[in-house]
């Protein structure tokens, strides 16, 4: 049965619900310039979700008459906002549909990348450049820094950071046992923004004890279906609070805004995910030869208490990562983060306990590695750890866990290759390997921190990217001007300029950065993004983890030899081609040693594809369904009914 015909109202309705979801701003015309209500119309008279977006156009247009006495169409942009906010409650399937089919209408759209460049401002005011445009006479020189603008912060997030932050553990937050506590920094200004309990031994005892109860009552009895609907709810949870957790993710880590908008968009996509998996946790049948009549079954068993210990660099996402596939496989959580980022995991906790959890299913644990997070890798009580972080630190909980030989899966550190070949499309190769680096300051795993480029378009293409780097803009991550913000902290700033010291000692050259900034941004913990050429592949710089804004450049000969120097490495996280042979891209995918190979493409994630590392990058595989092994044990039963 065909749909009914959509009215001139419908598709007003949906044109403005469109355009309040990417509105106009001085970089383009948002949803309206690739006309995504007119097009999302015409889907639903192919019958594409159809009985969804009529019900959903019905819902909008009441609650537009009930709240303004208008039609949708006829609404303000202010108005439409509202509204929008009122449909994510009132219809909320409605409301997360259209805004997926708008987001993918416009980002689907090739003259948008054209238009908008990256996320962010325009490059006439400081932004990332048009690359299809000459660059020298458009940059914004990252030598003079302009004073931070830094807007006010949401009345919640500041009454949140009013308060001392204390631990959940059952579902008491408490002070640490030693009444000792833990300053929190804005990195781009150095100054104290909260305080949070220095947890130790003690305090961990009391979180196992609280999550081993709560395993053996209360959440085994709890239906995978019910799993389900309580992510589903802290999924919900963290939506509606969005903007507020961007803030804080942004103040206590330094990455811009838009970068923590997208990390509160991941977390919402990735606690639903896993919520999707809790009725699908399937055992087999398996056919025995003993004699006589057997069946033999399995089932898919949770571990107990999981500890989770997290680093800083996404401090709303990573500790999401550990707890969500755990509590969705019926597993009690015990999280560790960082303690340069902790209070946004103390507001995370906040959600969990308001969507419904049982009493010590979920409990957060704030305090120093080698105290607290010590104290968990040696419980004989915790039976998992799952860690994502550096390399040394993954050796050092291995150590600790045999003594009760629990469970570890390790997320460890990375040197990238980012290897460009001379075919390669160089405008869209150079877009990626600069947000390969520099993205997220470059504390990311992940980072193409050794960058090949073929001998015969080496010097001009890290020429180019050389003279990007000069264009971003540092500053305060709430400054909507803001393209990089600081290192998360004064020691990781300081570990950073330490290798560019290593490097120039090395006889690198550092083509731009090179330094901390002067000025307005010295109080900060910046670095300004550093392209090092002259780079050989045993300097230090090209072979340990640096983690910050520091791409090597290196020059290969043909495909063998960028293969080699690629993998000339203890890591193994990732790795990125660049080349419109496919041939040859298969070819580099199937010989280089990383658990990730992006092709014609960096850092793209997904929930549902697998990521870890070879070699010294890590153990097992986060990430789609290959994540729910790390969290269970498979159990055989043996029935005889001869």
């Amino acid at each position: 049965m065909n749909p009914p015909p959509l009215t001139l109202d419908d598709i007003a309705a949906l044109s403005a619900l469109a355009n309040g979801i990417i509105p106009a701003d001085e970089r383009d015309a948002g949803a309206a310039a690739v006309h995504a209500g007119v097009s999302i119309a015409g889907r639903i008279r192919d019958s594409w979700n159809s009985p969804l977006y009529l019900d959903g156009l019905k819902t909008a247009d009441r609650l537009a008459r009930e709240q303004f006495s208008r039609a949708v169409g006829a609404l303000s942009p202010p108005e439409i906002h509202t509204l929008l906010g009122t449909l994510a409650d009132a219809a909320p399937l409605f409301f997360r549909q259209l805004r997926a089919d708008v987001a993918a209408l416009y980002l689907s759209d090739s003259g948008v990348s054209q238009r908008i460049g990256f996320p962010g401002p325009s490059s006439e005011s400081g932004g990332y450049p048009d690359f299809d445009q000459p660059q020298p006479q458009r940059t914004v020189s990252s030598q003079a820094h302009p004073a931070m603008n830094t807007p006010p912060i949401l009345p919640a997030v500041s009454s949140f950071l009013a308060r001392p932050a204390k631990m959940l553990i059952g579902s008491q937050w408490r002070e640490a046992a030693s009444g000792e506590w833990i300053d929190s920094t804005d990195p781009a200004t150095g100054q104290v923004i909260g305080k949070f309990p220095a947890g130790s031994e003690e305090d961990v005892n009391f979180a196992v004890d609280a999550a081993r109860r709560a395993f053996i009552g209360a959440w085994k009895r709890v239906s995978p279906h019910e799993r389900g609907r309580l992510l589903q709810k802290t999924a919900a949870l963290i939506e509606k609070h969005g903007e507020e957790l961007a803030q804080l993710i942004t103040l206590e880590n330094g990455k811009p805004l838009w970068e923590a908008r997208k990390e509160v968009a991941t977390a919402v996509s990735w606690t639903e995910y896993y919520a999707g998996w809790t009725t699908k946790l399937l055992g087999d049948t398996i056919p025995v030869s003993l004699p006589g009549q057997f069946l033999n079954y399995t089932i898919r068993e949770p571990l107990g208490v999981v500890a989770g210990i997290t680093p800083p660099n996404y401090p709303l996402t990573m500790p999401l990562y550990k707890a969500v596939p755990a509590l969705a496989t019926g597993n009690t959580i015990i999280l560790k983060p960082s303690e340069d980022t902790s209070l946004v995991a103390l507001r995370l906790a906040e959600l969990f306990l308001a969507a419904g959890f049982p009493e010590g299913v979920v409990n957060v644990v704030t305090g120093h590695g080698k105290t607290a997070g010590a104290a968990l890798a040696n419980h004989a009580g915790v039976d998992k750890i799952t860690f994502t972080g550096s390399t040394d630190v993954g050796r050092a909980l291995v150590r600790a866990s045999a003594g009760n030989l629990k469970k570890v899966s390790l997320e460890l550190g990375g040197k990238s290759p980012n290897i460009v070949f001379a075919d390669a499309d160089l405008d869209a190769a150079l877009k990626g390997v600069f947000m390969g680096i520099f993205f997220c300051q470059g504390e990311i795993c992940s980072a193409g921190s050794r960058l090949f480029v073929e001998e015969s378009i080496h010097d001009d293409f890290v020429a180019r990217l050389a003279d990007m780097a000069r264009t971003v803009r540092l500053g305060h991550g709430l400054d909507p001007e803001t393209k990089m913000g600081p290192l998360v902290s004064r020691a990781q700033q300081q570990r950073v300029l330490d290798y560019i010291r290593i490097g120039a000692e090395e006889k690198a050259r550092a083509l731009s950065g090179g330094k901390a900034p002067v000025g307005p941004l010295t109080n900060g913990f910046f670095v300004e993004p550093t392209v090092f050429a002259g780079v050989t592949n045993r300097m230090r710089i090209a072979q340990e983890e640096i983690f910050g804004p520091v791409v090597c450049a290196i020059p290969f000969k043909d495909l063998p030899d960028a293969i080699a120097k690629g993998n000339d490495s203890p890591f193994g996280l990732a790795a990125g081609v660049w080349t419109r042979d496919l041939r040859k891209a298969h070819q580099a995918a199937a010989a280089l040693e990383a658990g990730t190979v992006w092709v014609n493409c960096y850092n793209a994630f997904d929930n549902a594809s697998p990521w870890g590392g070879f070699k010294q990058s890590g153990w097992g595989r986060e990430k789609g369904p290959y994540g729910l092994d790390l969290f269970t044990q498979i159990k055989s039963v043996i029935v005889n009914y001869t």
